[in-house]
């Protein structure tokens, strides 16, 4: 079995005790949080080893290795294999300063997106436009509603009832 696939039977059992798992999230984050911590205050630096050489390097055991990996992946530059890897998989931490960004804005990690590392790498009015833009792309906004007598939206120049309505 794939190390992301242990990771995720385990991270995601619903059969689970309820205050196992949430210890096992509650550790996780806290360990997570002081990898981003150690990563951004270089973030030109590519990190660079196996699964089990970085667990090592950050003091964690590979699950846990194995869950940043699965939680960075999105913000690489060059995404890892995480679906196939095994603890000798060489990885890649390279990633995309703004991307990451947001997508902790999106996971609403905000003792991630808050971290003070941040103030090194964006000053606050640009961390409050990625934040903005990151919530904005989240947002669905509807069109103008088209009435039956409206000119259709098609650019065909007939009332909507008559062309694009028509089967509604």
């Amino acid at each position: 079995m794939a190390l992301l696939e242990q990771w995720r039977s385990k991270a995601y059992d619903e059969n689970a005790n309820k205050q196992e798992l949430q210890k096992l999230w509650q550790d996780y984050f806290l360990k997570e949080k002081e990898i981003y911590q150690q990563l951004l205050k270089d973030p030109e630096t590519v990190v660079k080893g196996t699964v089990k050489e970085l667990a090592e390097k950050y003091g964690i055991d590979v699950m846990t290795m194995t869950g940043f990996l699965d939680g960075i992946n999105d913000s690489l530059k060059e995404a890892n294999p995480i679906e196939e890897m095994t603890e000798d998989t060489q990885v890649i931490l390279g990633f995309d300063t703004e991307l990451l960004y947001k997508n902790m804005v999106a996971a609403e990690a905000d003792w991630l997106y808050n971290l003070e590392e941040w103030n090194d790498i964006f000053d606050e009015e640009k961390r409050k436009a990625l934040y903005k833009e990151q919530k904005q792309s989240t947002t669905i906004r509807k069109g103008p509603k088209v009435y039956p007598n409206d000119p259709c939206p098609c650019g065909s120049g007939k009332k909507y009832k008559k062309c694009c309505g028509k089967n509604r």
